[in-house]
């Protein structure tokens, strides 16, 4: 098949200012005067660079989008040599489920076909619906804003998920599922409005699903909240006979207004291929240290608690887009954990994706394996003890153990497939050595 592509010349950045509830000019992003970028990122084309509008930085509330990366200051910033855009814009861009959704309705081309077309990163932004993650949008026009959205029912946009798997989707469904092709991830999702006002993520299972995967997310997410690790509401739901996880939007709050949202991989300053392989929780901590407000505290047990968790219920996706921090135009905070999801595993031992303590060298990973001695040994990186850091993991299990069978009833899993994951996923035997 010949290869087709799609090329945008021109995107406006919008922004939802803190405490605003309408989105105003903040820039505008296009290709920067140098070779386009050479990497295995997912993003093609570029490289875009951004400049804030003289508009924005005559405005005394303006505020950086993300101050490390593009500060508040006058004339095109381009972006570092391994990225075709900005990490905190990329943010806002889907990943491989609205990249798959968005390929299908411009060409009409799904599966292995749809590795010949080529779309850069300005269309996806632009092709991709305006309630994304985050409280940035994406416009041809830099002086109207015109938001890309559906107000279609869980069921109906369920349905176009379902069509567009089967290889069914009409025209008039494809336009449904625009609305969900920004919150990033593998799995189709989509978003919705709740009666109570709130937003909320709905992750759906799929027919070729070998484990109930949305019951699993919702019971460690259940779990996380039993430890004290803070998580968005979560509610398993019936949709078309299949379970769905609803997740409650930390970046919005009911009344209008959005939340800035930059991920770690973002702050660790790598592109998508670089930081699966380098990212650490350690350079993560520095990173918060240096961008947390005065007075911020326990950041770093904060943290250790996230990766005692992701061990103990099998996450090993913790991936650095799966950490995000929420930016207020001056300083960073922890968001809400998210995507805790347990994966398939076969063998005993594990691996988590981020190294949980530093590595020895600058060209070197640091350790990553999945049990209480990695974090024991790592307690120093996270400004606690050896004897803190087993107290905190201990107390972890104990809490996993007592309350298993009240998470479980809450994720609506089944007797036998509680007893399938834990064990296995949850509270494996690697886990605890």
């Amino acid at each position: 098949m010949a290869s087709t592509s799609k090329a945008t010349r021109r995107a406006y950045v919008w922004v939802w200012l803190p405490g605003r509830t309408e989105p105003v000019l903040a820039g505008a992003l296009g290709p920067a005067p140098r070779p386009p970028v050479r990497s295995r990122s997912s993003q093609g084309g570029g490289p875009f660079r951004f400049a804030y509008s003289t508009g924005y930085l005559a405005r005394p509330d303006a505020v950086s989008l993300y101050a490390p990366e593009i500060p508040l200051v006058p004339g095109w910033q381009v972006p570092s040599d391994d990225r075709s855009l900005a990490g905190c814009l990329r943010d806002g861009s889907p990943d491989s489920w609205g990249q798959r959704v968005i390929t299908d309705r411009l060409f009409g081309v799904r599966g292995p076909a749809a590795a010949d077309v080529q779309i850069d990163g300005l269309t996806y932004l632009l092709e991709s619906g305006s309630n994304r993650i985050g409280a940035l949008d994406f416009q041809a026009s830099n002086t109207e804003y015109v938001p890309r959205r559906t107000s279609a029912t869980l069921d109906e946009l369920h349905r176009a998920a379902k069509a567009f798997e089967d290889g069914t989707l009409s025209a008039d469904l494809a336009v449904a599922l625009v609305n969900g092709t920004a919150v990033g991830g593998a799995r189709p999702k989509v978003i919705i409005a709740g009666d109570d006002g709130r937003e909320y993520i709905a992750k759906l299972s799929m027919s070729s699903d070998v484990y109930p995967v949305v019951k699993a997310e919702a019971v460690a997410m259940s779990v996380a909240a039993r430890v004290g690790i803070p998580v968005p509401r979560t509610e398993v739901v019936q949709s078309l006979g299949r379970d769905v996880l609803l997740v409650e939007r930390f970046d919005r709050s009911g009344d209008g207004t959005r939340t800035m949202v930059v991920s770690a991989l973002t702050l660790l300053g790598y592109s998508d291929f670089l930081g699966a392989r380098w990212s650490s929780y350690p350079e993560f901590l520095d990173k918060l240290h240096q961008l947390a407000a005065p007075g911020s505290g326990g950041l770093g047990r904060a943290l250790l608690e996230r990766i005692i968790l992701n061990i103990l219920v099998g996450n090993t996706d913790d991936h650095a887009r799966n950490h995000a921090v929420l930016w207020d135009g001056h300083h960073a905070e922890l968001a809400p954990a998210y995507d805790v999801c347990p994966q398939l595993r076969s063998g005993r031992e594990a691996n988590q994706a981020m190294d949980i303590g530093r590595a020895p060298s600058a060209d070197r990973q640091g350790p990553r394996a999945s049990n209480r001695s990695t974090v024991v040994a790592a307690a120093a990186d996270y400004g606690v003890t050896s004897r803190e850091a087993a107290e905190m993991f201990d107390r972890q299990v104990d809490i996993i153990r007592g309350h298993w069978r009240d998470a479980a009833d809450d994720a609506q899993l089944t007797q036998e497939q509680a007893a399938r994951l834990f064990g296995v996923q949850i509270l494996n035997a690697y886990a605890l050595t």
